[in-house]
């Protein structure tokens, strides 16, 4: 019985990953999905749907055509604008300088076979997840970093690359509410979930790190689901790897060695030059108040880790002599950016697709009616958590932003699930199990087209299809036993956070 559920599985799979195949190239894609928001952005218009805006009281927000005279507009107006503006694009390219340089020198290479030679086999699987999971701290810069590192990783193991990109994204981006220290999307989401408390009594003991105690727990949870998921059920799907890239993760000469001790040394002296930004009383990337979690260090982490792959790999070169003089620094810069090209021609669509989207009001509108939809069905203990979840991971697959959505929806729901008797703090944990578990299977999730980039380097047919289908068990194991483990903390009454417990009662 258990083979025969896997093989359906499995088949399941399969016709995820040939349907979604038989889709056009992702640059091409992403452009017929924008002329599809285009066109139904008019007829929906034309139909006058209209839903009351869930934060403004008496607004009605309606679904705007792009065919209007106004919309044309902003199509024209705003390309470049939609271009530019796409969140990954400048994320991606800049970090990138710094990981090309490290990249090129052989840093990268080098360190990952030290890295390989210190660490038990075994844990590899783990240690990938896990690191990813942890990325969430550095907010988007996770994405960029971890997931062609675990490629290359698995590459030089003998394994196949694909299913290392796959477990270090799942722990990036499925993972991203989980971590052992507070960030930036505990601030970002907690002063929603206050805001969004009527109860002006309960709201002044409410504090951002309602949900820390969880969170903490979520990472060990999710770090072994995510191993598993990976060499039990991804890596045999993949099967053995067939195509060009190679990876050699040997020993390291007495070059290479020299190479690692300068890096080192000046990745240290660089990490002690930035904590004195940082730790610092009046330090100037902390923040007006002296805090760190909203500062300007939180919004500098993309410069931080540029220049944290960029120093050591510029030292590595020089002891390598893979670096002679400043031109082969500015070789290695542009030979990085080269290679991005296929990224930002697939960042012009997709920010077409994305920027159209949002422009329309269609995600806000769908969020409207998935809030209604859960209030009508009338559910209340465990169902009603179960139900939430699923609504709002559905909902995730068209609006990607973490924060935007929960703007949009915390009014909503915050509220009636308080008259159901859940705390908000609840509410918000369940909301962030929901939105991070279905990330990695959306094509809407802005770094969704950087990871394509990414697997087509191994993988050069590599379309949507295939990628979902690879992330597809991530998405369902993630969910499935992180609700499990939400509602066993709620059936023992266990707080979220300091001072955040599961019920509310007047």
């Amino acid at each position: 019985m258990e083979k025969q559920r896997r093989g359906i599985f499995q088949r399941f799979l399969d016709f995820i990953e040939r349907a979604g195949n038989k889709l056009p190239h992702p640059v091409t894609l992403f452009a017929i999905l924008a002329l599809a928001v285009i066109v139904i952005s008019a007829i929906v218009s034309m139909t006058g749907v209209s839903v009351e805006h869930p934060g403004e009281e008496g607004k009605m927000v309606e679904v705007k055509s792009l065919l209007s005279k106004e919309g044309i507009r902003y199509i024209f107006e705003n390309m470049v604008d939609n271009f530019i503006g796409f969140a990954p694009l400048g994320v991606v390219l800049a970090t990138m300088l710094g990981i090309g340089v490290a990249e090129r020198t052989g840093l990268i290479s080098a360190g990952l076979r030290g890295f390989v030679q210190i660490v038990p086999n075994r844990l590899i699987t783990a240690g990938l997840v896990f690191a990813g999971i942890m990325s969430s701290v550095a907010s988007d810069a996770g994405y960029v970093v971890l997931p062609p590192l675990g490629a290359v990783i698995f590459a030089g193991l003998g394994r196949h690359p694909l299913a290392g990109l796959a477990a270090a994204f799942a722990g990036v981006s499925a993972g991203f509410s989980a971590n052992l220290f507070l960030s930036a999307t505990d601030a970002m989401l907690g002063e929603l979930t206050i805001a969004a408390v009527l109860d002006a009594g309960y709201a002044e003991t409410m504090n951002i790190a309602m949900n820390y105690w969880f969170i903490i727990a979520s990472v060990f949870l999710l770090t072994f689901v995510g191993a598993w998921v990976t060499e039990k059920i991804v890596e045999p799907r993949l099967g053995e790897y067939k195509g060009d890239y190679r990876e050699d993760l040997d020993g390291l000469d007495a070059s290479e060695k020299k190479g690692l001790r300068w890096a080192t040394i000046s990745l240290i002296i660089s990490v002690i030059g930035t904590a004195l930004l940082i730790v610092p009383s009046g330090a100037p990337l902390r923040g007006d108040e002296g805090q760190i979690i909203q500062s300007p260090f939180m919004s500098s982490l993309v410069p931080i880790i540029l220049l944290l792959f960029f120093i050591p790999g510029l030292f590595y070169g020089i002891a390598t002599k893979s670096i002679k003089n400043d031109k082969d620094v500015a070789d290695q810069l542009s030979d990085t950016m080269a290679s991005m090209g296929m990224f930002i021609v697939l960042a012009f669509t997709a920010g077409q697709f994305v920027a159209y989207f949002n422009e329309t009001n269609m995600g806000l509108v769908l969020g409207v009616f998935g809030a209604e939809f859960l209030q009508a069905i009338e559910f209340g203990g465990i169902p009603l958590v179960i139900a939430f979840i699923l609504v709002v991971g559905f909902i995730n697959l068209f609006i990607g932003s973490a924060s935007a959505k929960w703007a949009m929806l915390a009014p909503v729901f915050v509220p009636i699930m308080m008259g159901m008797g859940f705390s908000p703090e609840f509410t918000q944990m369940a909301y962030r199990i929901a939105d991070s578990s279905t990330n990695i299977i959306t094509p809407l999730m802005p770094y969704f087209a950087i990871i394509i980039a990414f697997a087509q380097k191994y993988d050069k047919k590599m379309g949507i299809g295939t990628l979902i289908s690879v992330m597809f068990p991530y998405s369902i194991a993630f969910m499935v036993f992180w609700t499990a483990m939400l509602i066993v903390w709620m059936l023992f009454g266990i707080e979220l956070g300091p001072g955040s417990p599961i019920f509310y009662s007047n």
